[in-house]
């Protein structure tokens, strides 16, 4: 490969940035109409109060909690994802790691805004700092969701500084903000060291950090008395269905953006069989936690938790429960398994569908535990209403939108990544080619000593 072409490829990586279509703008207005709309409901919710959703006085959470837990869950794909591929040296990380990161930003805002959506006084959220108790697993929540925040968002900048770098020695329209964001950095052997030991430091951290996030989301439930919540095991099964679904996010991610943006050359058929893997092996872990914690619950046979147990398996959500498996376990199996159905298609259906299932597992946890209490009221029904439609259909749209606005930005493959990575492969093949090609001396290329051996 000519030094020319790997130029070329490269070029490739800045075409987003510096080259947008129609499409682009066309969609973007779409997710700003969207959003607007969710923006005039939410208004209209805060004039009228929360009688305008579906939630009553048995079902208290909803849509918004269900898609807060949904959308905390979704933001391991960055920053968890990218710091144990990293920790691991995979090298097949490199062109994944920034669209993960990304997923993490822009996630973890819109999740965490949701229990604010589902309060009738905002307002009252200051009191939650001012009067919180230590013993409260709501102030256990905020904290460990804001220190994510804050460690994701440095874990996401710090690597994205060389690019800058890069974007602000080429100048353009958003110069000024290049040479501010790239802090002086100039690529000199002791920047490079500084940058690269505060990115391990930061990789180290943040892992058990993500894992106490949604350990903690889960406890929210967990610690309560409440059939179908408690539960030991809610920790690591939470954790696993954040893992789950955050994959399930990447991989439509790269495959969208590698179509739109003609990433091809570095999104490659091999990172999709990868995380297609760890999709398949995240899917059995989650039927495995699944199947464990209704056997449990079956063979206990205790009466408010019966209730729950069969409200899910053969009651009012047993379409929601049922289709809830089809989507996590076996479609996931069937095209992942197969190695004709697992290719990029397929693994785009599979994916897809892995999001559909675990945003049901959340819809499936939360209201029919609710919708049972165990005072004797008849079981409640929970319908929601376009208010709280329209406000996800416009955290939807934030997201598409938010990943969009970035990769206009910043480019969405660490460009510093590849090559580094180029470099050392090249300085691997090279050192092998020494050792057993005699026509592999200093001065020549390793293409050219390839060619003489051949």
């Amino acid at each position: 490969m000519s030094n020319q072409h790997l130029i070329d490829e490269d070029e490739a990586l800045f075409r987003p940035i510096y080259h947008t279509g129609k499409g682009f703008y066309i969609l973007a207005a779409l997710f700003v109409f969207i959003f607007f709309i969710g923006a005039a409901y939410y208004i209209r919710q805060l004039i009228y109060g929360l009688g305008v959703t579906g939630l009553n006085q048995s079902v208290t959470w909803g849509f918004y909690i269900v898609s807060f837990v949904f959308f905390i869950g979704i933001s391991h794909a960055g920053t968890l994802i990218s710091a144990i591929l990293r920790l691991s040296k995979a090298e097949w990380r490199r062109p994944i790691t920034r669209m993960a990161e990304v997923i993490t930003g822009i996630v973890l805002g819109i999740g965490a805004l949701h229990p604010l959506l589902d309060m009738g006084r905002p307002d009252r959220m200051l009191h939650l700092f001012e009067r919180g108790r230590l013993q409260s697993p709501l102030l256990w929540d905020v904290t460990s969701i804001s220190a994510y925040f804050t460690a994701s968002a440095i874990y996401l900048f710090l690597p994205l500084i060389p690019d800058i770098a890069m974007l602000r020695d080429r100048g353009g329209r958003f110069h000024n903000l290049y040479r501010v964001l790239s802090w002086g950095y100039r690529g000199t052997e002791r920047q490079k060291h500084v940058l690269e030991r505060a990115i391990n430091i930061l990789m180290v951290m943040v892992i058990p950090i993500a894992v106490s996030v949604h350990t903690i989301i889960s406890w929210i439930f967990a610690m309560t008395l409440q059939p179908g919540w408690h539960s030991t095991i809610f920790g690591p099964y939470f954790v696993v269905g954040a893992l789950f679904s955050g994959i399930a996010a990447l991989l439509i991610v790269m495959i969208v953006f590698r179509k739109a943006y003609h990433f091809e050359g570095y999104l490659k058929d091999i990172h999709f069989q990868y995380l297609g893997t760890l999709l398949l092996i995240m899917s059995l872990l989650w039927g495995y936690f699944t199947f464990a914690e209704y056997l449990t619950v079956f063979y206990g046979h205790e009466p408010n938790e019966m209730r729950v147990f069969l409200y899910k398996f053969s009651g009012g959500y047993a379409p929601f429960f049922w289709l809830m498996v089809v989507c996590n376990l076996v479609i996931p199996i069937v095209f992942l398994t197969n190695k004709k159905l697992k290719k990029i298609p397929g693994i785009l259906i599979a994916s897809i569908s892995v999001l559909i299932g675990m945003w049901l597992e959340r819809l499936i946890i939360i209201v029919p535990s609710l919708a049972n209490p165990r005072l004797p009221y008849k079981t409640g029904i929970y319908m929601p209403s376009m208010t709280e439609i329209a406000i996800f259909s416009a955290a939807i749209s934030v997201f598409a939108l938010g990943f969009m606005v970035f990769s206009k930005l910043f480019p969405l493959i660490s460009i510093w990544e590849i090559k580094e990575g180029r470099e050392e492969s090249v300085y691997a093949v090279s050192k092998r080619l020494k050792e057993y090609l005699p026509g592999a001396h200093e001065e020549k290329s390793v293409e050219q000593a390839i060619k003489e051996q051949l």
